[in-house]
């Protein structure tokens, strides 16, 4: 193994890998990039991307074929609306420096077109990974994480000419990753961990004698560590299933309050019955309406929300985040033209707001929240009264 610059030399059966490690929105890289595959005109490029992105970075008109309802049954809101942060936040530091996000990984594929080699999509799917994180993560860290998404909107673009320099050698997406997992351990496997693994075996059993594989400069040296170990890349992309316990562990809150209301019909001829019942809704339906209405949803969603987070929060296969986003899309109607301005409209809250399709995204999360904490509050003022 050798260094030269921020290309690593690796020999791997024969074969040299060029693994070049980029910052994602540094003209830099998108030169360094473009260099070395002239010079070393490789039989295979390997790329730090999966299908769906590749498929985002090189169709500019990907959003008009969203579906916002499909989206909603699908139970896809926080996906996309998590990718549409990463994308926002790329968007705003590249235009910062000047620099399309990601410009260095779409130099790569062109510049494997040029030279003639073949091209690898290395990384594994982007759901495989926002999944797998979410699934490993508790419940006030997922809320601890929807929240910190909600508040990179209102956070300071304001950035210094000393830190666009900065900015300009370092793998920015990859570092706020690291971020993350220093403050929330159990995203370190599958947010880091795992996709070195899965990259340094895509590139290594990518075909060719010569390869150049460009990626994130924060992989480089988790990938090299990896370096001819035996990876089942199969299995790093399954989105892991709840387990009993833990889809037994949904309906804990339901039972509890279900056998309160029996309880206090049963030991108190009704009167306790009322009270429990007002110590469920009231929660319930505050919390949901509350975040509702500062996600910026019509009065009927609120209404909706206020009406349906009692009756979801007792059947986990269904959310008041869910019946509120159906009803507010309704009344909204995305069309053709707000999907399309979605890059645009996810550059600031204002932006998100004003955009018919990601302002229904805003309120199937702020329902979401709001009845997620109205159960918590509720189900404790039931259990008090017990």
């Amino acid at each position: 193994m050798s260094d030269a610059g921020h290309v690593t030399l690796l020999q791997y059966q024969g074969r040299e890998i060029h693994l070049i490690g980029t910052a994602h929105i540094s003209q830099r890289s998108v030169d360094e990039v473009t260099r070395v595959i002239r010079e070393v005109k490789p039989d295979t490029v390997c790329v730090e991307l999966d299908p769906m992105r590749y498929e985002a970075m090189t169709d500019d008109h990907r959003f008009r074929k969203l579906n916002i309802f499909q989206i909603i049954r699908e139970k896809k809101v926080l996906f996309l609306l998590s990718s549409l942060v990463l994308t926002a936040f790329q968007r705003r530091m590249g235009e910062k420096l000047g620099v399309r996000p990601g410009a260095e990984l779409l130099a790569a594929v062109n510049a494997a077109k040029e030279v003639g080699a073949e091209l690898v999509l290395a990384d594994r799917d982007i759901q495989a990974t926002l999944k797998r994180s979410w699934a490993n993560l508790g419940f006030w860290n997922k809320m601890r994480l929807l929240s910190e998404m909600i508040a990179s909107f209102f956070a300071s673009n304001e950035i210094t000419e000393e830190q666009i320099e900065e900015l300009k050698d370092k793998d920015t997406i990859n570092e706020m990753m690291r971020e993350f997992a220093k403050h929330m351990p159990e995203l370190q496997t599958p947010l880091i961990d795992e996709r070195d693994r899965y990259l340094m075996s895509s590139i290594q059993e990518a075909p060719g004698k010569t390869i150049v594989a460009v990626v994130g400069a924060g992989h480089v040296g988790g990938m090299v560590g990896y370096l001819g170990a035996d990876v089942d890349r199969a299995a790093l992309s399954v989105i892991p299933s709840a387990s009993l316990l833990s889809r037994s562990l949904k309906w804990v809150i339901p039972a509890i309050i279900l056998g309160a209301f029996y309880f206090g019909y049963t030991k108190h001829e009704g009167e306790g019955l009322a009270r429990m019942i007002y110590a469920w809704v009231l929660p319930n339906s505050i919390g949901a309406a509350l975040l509702s209405i500062v996600a910026g949803a019509r009065p009927l969603t609120v209404l909706t929300a206020a009406v349906a987070s009692p009756i979801t929060s007792l059947n986990p296969t269904i959310g008041a985040g869910m019946v509120a986003a159906l009803v507010e899309a309704w009344l909204r109607r995305p069309t053709v033209e707000d999907c399309e301005q979605i890059n645009d409209a996810i550059l600031s809250l204002r932006g998100m707001y004003d955009n018919a399709f990601t302002r229904v995204l805003l309120v199937a999360v702020g329902a979401t929240l709001g009845s997620a904490l109205g159960a918590y509050v509720g189900a404790a003022w039931v259990v008090k009264l017990l």
